[in-house]
């Protein structure tokens, strides 16, 4: 019989547009300077060549005009991407856990792995980040194949994955996305009774995930969770964002879709003052 101690939870996360307000794809083009990237993808995406999200690996062993990207370009990418607030507040808190409760993050996307690592250093474990894996040419640096891309269903074996590794029952798992790419695991997530979450107001997703939030503040995650899944009040989780450091600002609540404002807490004036 499983012990009050040991309820465990895999939250697993997109990052494009999830935790960050930029496309990996974008900041890369901008880099190499290639300015119509958006016509490529859209382009890529009306042949049905490649599944949704994984246009980028596509074109970087493809596309003459990025056929030049290195280690070294994705690297600088990931610190140009700008992410969302929080993030260290948020991987911190779920490595702690509540009582009762453990929580396993970890990040599937299907940007380069070297993009989404050099994006998250010193915040997420790289052996907690899943991206597409791509193989280098000793010689010349640049790409020459196409490992793994954690696109579409590829998102779903990674998962499975990660369920059979860390024992978590299909039941306790948690998935957060923001666009097309992300179909395919929710339904998956949503079929075997998990949790899924929307960050975006993305209409196909919306009918999809069981809760949608918008927010600019990566921790807004967890309003929901704590919320329908734990069952927690208002205060409850007013409570728990203070003790984080963070102020549950405003909280609209509409059908199936929360907007939320966090902010940091403002620091307390001194004594006297």
């Amino acid at each position: 019989m499983e012990s009050f101690v040991t309820r465990h939870y895999l939250l697993a996360s997109d990052f494009d547009q999830t935790l960050s307000f930029n496309d990996s794809g974008l900041v890369l083009s901008s880099l190499l300077g290639v300015t119509d990237y958006g016509e490529r993808v859209t382009g890529l995406a009306r042949t049905n060549l490649v599944q949704q999200g994984g246009e980028l690996a596509y074109l970087i062993r493809h596309d003459p005009d990025f056929r030049g990207v290195r280690h070294e370009h994705l690297i600088e990418t990931g610190k140009r991407v700008r992410l969302k607030s929080d993030i260290p507040a948020l991987v911190q808190f779920l490595g702690q856990g509540l009582a009762g409760l453990k929580f396993s993050f970890y990040v599937i996307s299907a940007a380069p792995r070297e993009i989404v690592v050099s994006a998250l250093e010193g915040i997420v474990a790289p052996d907690h980040i899943y991206g597409t894996e791509l193989e280098f040419d000793a010689a010349s640096g640049e790409v020459q194949a196409i490992r793994r891309v954690p696109a579409g269903y590829g998102k779903v074996a990674v998962l499975e994955e990660l369920e059979r590794r860390l024992a978590v029952p299909a039941d306790r798992v948690i998935y957060v996305g923001d666009g097309s790419s992300d179909v395919h695991v929710m339904l998956h997530v949503n079929n075997h009774d998990g949790f899924t979450i929307a960050v975006s107001d993305n209409r196909q997703l919306a009918r999809i995930a069981r809760s949608t939030v918008l927010s600019d503040n990566a921790f807004s995650i967890m309003v929901p969770v704590l919320d329908q899944i734990l069952d927690w009040r208002t205060g409850e989780i007013r409570a728990l964002l203070e003790h984080n450091g963070l102020t549950l600002h405003t909280w609209e609540k509409a059908a199936r879709t929360d907007h939320v404002q966090i902010d940091a807490l403002a620091p307390r004036a001194a004594l006297g003052e």
